[in-house]
């Protein structure tokens, strides 16, 4: 079985959301961590589709597995 990792990392939400993400944990009965994490699971391919500031004009998109064509 793999070992979990449990580095610590702070993160900065406006207070609006944060109270958001408060109420749907309490709701879920679950905690901050694991909603945000299972949020990133959902969201990440969308994320992935929007284009970085340091994409290169008209270069190839990355593969899903993150892999490169090569070129």
């Amino acid at each position: 079985m793999a070992a979990t990792d449990h580095r610590k990392q702070s993160l900065y939400f406006p207070e609006d959301m944060l109270d958001e993400i408060q109420r749907e944990a309490t709701r879920q009965d679950r905690s901050l961590s694991w909603i945000v994490q299972q949020a990133w699971k959902v969201a990440r391919g969308d994320l992935r589709k929007m284009p970085s500031p340091n994409d290169v004009f008209g270069a190839p998109p990355p593969r899903p597995d993150g892999s490169s064509d090569g070129t």
